[in-house]
């Protein structure tokens, strides 16, 4: 007898196959059976005609190194069918770490990722200082998904180096070889690779760039032998000029990237989105991967399939109102959240905000952020028009931009939110992000669970990839189903050496998505204060997950938390 039957399912299996029907047959957490299996006898069946069946997502780039500690659900990632998720990328993460160093640790993850100093203080046991230690207190831990992790160059360079890592300065030799070991070490004992960030983008809380950003080739490239010797692992990273703050670095990153990936014979990912400042230069970088897959290398462009948008609104860590000063003497009385909405609708404190009068400098930068500023609205909309921008909603209905953005995060209670995307929409729609999805390299993530607590949520890409590109994009070509499942299913599981999971077949895992396609939707970010210490973050949930199995065990259903933990730590490939 089988532990579970999925009966009669729209099956798009990850490979790539078109979509059919079919009856899927689970024992013991993993798939036995797939074809026609009507009748036979389970401990549970599911009937789900028309549903679709997918694998449960596999999500590479997460930032949950603190929260795995002390959180089973980790959402909002595993609201959206992420089975399977990475943490420890872009170089930060909690181990190793000697015990005068868990502070500064905490302080590197929040100025990088802005994730609550806080929270992680009061949420972190730190029972471990080498990082076989930490993987042995995550593998004493089960959540709602399987957690796979890297080991960070800014924990190793502060551990081997002390105050000369942290503060970038040259690695000796020594300092070389004994990273080298640490890596080693940590991947011979399951790390999935091996991170590190060099954008200037990137800064602790003190304002120093994360240790690793101006490493030398000498440095990456005995670190990365580690890999090499071994023969497993992913070399990720945050290359310089990421963000647009240097539009000629990135072609001199992409030639190291090549060599290193050649020299060691391991995949290397690097983070690649559109910058205003070279809105085509992505396009160059993507070419470059091409030419060194010719010349073996192994480099894989990490893309996003929307625009980083920062959010805004009246809890949000920004507000695009928080220029004007009696909106600042107002958020500065330190109101609760009902007192502050009540106070945003009297007509004196409206008339306050909405009758300033900035500088000519400052009148100039909001003029321009009006353009790129839209309402997110309700369900919310990642590809806005001109129209919905707040100055193009100005125009059209003769208010101030001020006042239509007062109006926007007014609704909901307060809750309503602007969103400006800051990458990946240079030219006001996320055509580059396709083009960039479609690339023969490029490999989907930069979701940034766990994250950006305070600003941005975009663990929700994996449903966005749904109902976005194959169902209900208007502004613009769309992308067929089964290549998006099989996008961050199997290709984003290969790359990362699990080959035990991302597709629907016998012998896989058996993490599953039943979706009801036609309700699948995502629902209204929103700030919660639910962290340890009561830290404050951006959660998104969707409908239409009707259930999402991990190892054959329900986690979700329509939704809902059902208890189970049957995710596990994952230790190296598969």
């Amino acid at each position: 007898m089988h532990d579970l039957v999925i009966q009669g399912g729209t099956v798009v299996d990850g490979t790539g196959a078109p979509a059919r029907t079919a009856d899927i047959t689970v024992s013991r957490g993993v798939i036995t059976g797939v074809g026609d299996h009507r009748g036979e006898a389970a401990a549970r069946t599911i009937d789900a005609d028309g549903l679709l069946v997918t694998p449960g997502w596999v999500d590479i780039h997460t930032h949950y190194d603190g929260q795995a500690t002390w959180d089973e659900v980790l959402a909002p990632s595993s609201w959206h069918g992420v089975t399977t998720l990475v943490t420890g990328n872009c170089g930060v993460g909690f181990a190793p770490a000697r015990p005068d160093r868990h502070e500064w640790l905490i302080g590197l993850m929040e100025g990088v990722e802005d994730i609550p100093g806080t929270a992680l203080s009061e949420g972190m046991t730190w029972d471990w200082e080498t990082f076989p230690e930490y993987l042995d207190a995550l593998g004493q831990r089960r959540w709602t998904v399987d957690v796979g992790t890297q080991i960070a160059h800014g924990a190793v360079r502060a551990y081997v180096m002390g105050e000369r890592g942290a503060r970038n300065e040259p690695a000796t030799p020594d300092d070389i070889s004994a990273m080298k070991q640490l890596v080693k070490d940590a991947i011979a004992a399951g790390a999935l690779g091996f991170s590190t960030s060099r954008t200037i983008a990137h800064l602790a809380i003190d304002g120093e760039p994360v240790p690793g950003t101006y490493a030398a080739e000498d440095e990456l490239f005995g670190i990365g032998a580690a890999l090499g010797e071994l023969g497993t692992g992913v070399f990720e990273l945050a290359p310089a000029g990421t963000a647009g703050e240097d539009i000629l670095a990135p072609k001199l990153e992409v030639d190291w990237m090549r060599r290193l990936s050649a020299a060691i014979g391991r995949p290397v990912t690097f983070a690649l989105v559109q910058v205003d400042a070279a809105p085509d230069l992505w396009r160059e970088l993507m070419d470059e991967s091409l030419r060194a897959v010719d010349e073996g290398a192994d480099l894989w462009p990490q893309v996003a399939g929307r625009g980083f948008g920062l959010l805004s609104g009246h809890f949000t860590t920004y507000s695009l109102l928080d220029q004007i000063p009696a909106y600042q003497q107002l958020k500065a009385k330190g109101l609760a959240p009902d007192e502050l909405v009540a106070a945003l609708r009297t007509p004196e404190v409206r008339d306050a905000i909405e009758s300033w009068e900035p500088d000519p400098v400052t009148a100039e930068s909001m003029e321009k952020a009006f353009k790129t500023t839209y309402i997110l609205g309700s369900p919310p909309e990642y590809e806005p028009g001109p129209e919905r921008s707040l100055a193009g909603i100005a125009a059209s209905t003769g208010r101030s931009a001020v006042s239509v953005a007062y109006d926007a995060m007014l609704e909901d209670d307060g809750r309503g939110l602007l969103y400006v995307p800051i990458l990946n929409y240079s030219d006001g729609d996320l055509h580059a992000a396709r083009e960039m999805l479609l690339h023969p390299r490029a490999a989907a993530g930069l979701g940034d669970g766990g994250a950006h607590c305070g600003i941005i949520c975009d663990a929700s890409q994996p449903t966005f990839m749904l109902t976005h590109w194959t169902r209900d994009r208007v502004r613009g070509e769309r992308l067929p189903l089964e290549w998006m499942v099989k996008k961050q299913t199997h290709d984003t599981a290969r790359l990362y050496g699990l080959t035990d999971r991302g597709t629907i077949e016998v012998g896989a895992l058996a993490d599953l998505n039943l979706i009801d396609y036609d309700r699948l939707q995502l629902t209204n970010p929103e700030v919660v204060d639910d962290l340890p210490a009561g830290g404050k973050r951006l959660l998104q949930g969707a409908v239409g997950y009707v259930e999402t199995i991990k190892s054959g065990v329900t986690t979700f259903a329509e939704g809902v938390d059902t208890g189970a933990r049957p995710g596990t730590l994952v230790r190296g490939a598969r």
